[in-house]
């Protein structure tokens, strides 16, 4: 199932991998490039529908993916509810699964990147190797992510030594295999502020439980933290680019997010205080100006491409 005028495709990753892609919003009358989202973890690509329209209404057709391991992708446990890969690099196979399909579409350039939370991540990791994007925009990217103060210099070593020990298919403590937005409700919860979205997401979890995710594995937790770890200390790329980020954020850590982008030529930093973490399902003031800045930076962008 993808969203109503969507495309779904199948292919198969370098390394063997079933991945689910879509072609979520084709180009418009008078288009200026091809959006390329990266979901966050436990994201498919029905959660962007209403995203692709804001794009297409903008002048931008729109494609994204399932990730290795969730929504309609191929899960990589016997436990399907289990967010997990062996290393984190391995996502940059799907990356170039989908920029294969871009080519195959012939879909219109500039080709531009819309990132959210670990999508960030691997996002960032793509254009260190060069990926041919011409401008980005991260919603908060997972550049860290947010763990109490007093666990900090205990989380690493320990997820390390279980995943060492061979346990790392188990579940992170404190998670489960019920996704969060199934069970969480909405008076503090961690993602929007938007009432309408959050139910919109949550009838949609129940609806098709099969996209569902539940928490990540062990394993998952250290190759993140390791990945997050190398992302930081590498020289930010010269390229254009804005980060916006909630006030509200409890999921990645922003500390991560403004000294990257402090470090990153020529990038934009726009805080929302009233946001949460999912800024492209927040109130629409908030999710018309993100899309808004997207189009500002990629027609700028594309203008000299």
């Amino acid at each position: 199932m993808a969203p109503e005028g969507a495309a779904a495709f199948v292919v198969e990753a370098e390394d063997g991998i079933r991945l689910r892609l879509a072609y979520l919003a084709p180009p418009p009358k008078s288009c200026r490039g091809t959006a390329l989202i990266f979901p966050g973890r436990t994201e498919f690509v029905e959660k962007y529908g209403p995203a692709a329209a804001e794009l297409q209404d903008r002048g931008f057709a729109c494609v994204s993916i399932d990730w290795r391991g969730q929504g309609l992708s191929q899960r990589l446990l016997d436990d399907p509810a289990t967010g997990h890969v062996t290393r984190f690099t391995e996502y940059q196979h799907d990356v170039d699964a989908l920029m294969s399909l871009v080519d195959r579409l012939r879909l219109p350039g500039p080709i531009f990147l819309i990132a959210h939370s670990m999508g960030g991540a691997i996002g960032l990791r793509a254009l260190h190797r060069k990926v041919p994007i011409s401008a980005v925009a991260f919603s908060a990217p997972m550049w860290g992510i947010k763990v109490p103060v007093a666990a900090r210099p205990l989380i690493g070593p320990i997820a390390a030594g279980v995943h060492a020990a061979g346990f790392g298919t188990r579940y992170v403590p404190s998670t489960r295999p019920v996704t969060y937005i199934a069970h969480a409700p909405f008076e503090d919860n961690t993602l929007t502020t938007d009432r309408g979205m959050f139910d919109w997401m949550k009838r949609q979890a129940a609806a098709h439980p099969e996209l569902a995710l539940g928490g990540p594995s062990i394993t998952w937790l250290n190759e993140a933290l390791r990945e997050t770890r190398e992302l930081r200390r590498l020289t930010p790329p010269r390229l254009p680019c804005l980060a916006w980020v909630g006030g509200q954020e409890r999921i990645v850590e922003t500390r991560a997010i403004r000294r990257l982008v402090a470090r990153w030529p020529g990038a934009e930093l726009t805080v929302i205080p009233e946001a949460a973490h999912e800024l492209m399902m927040e109130l629409p003031p908030t999710r018309d100006s993100f899309f808004d800045a997207c189009a500002a930076l990629f027609s700028r962008a594309g203008g000299t491409a």
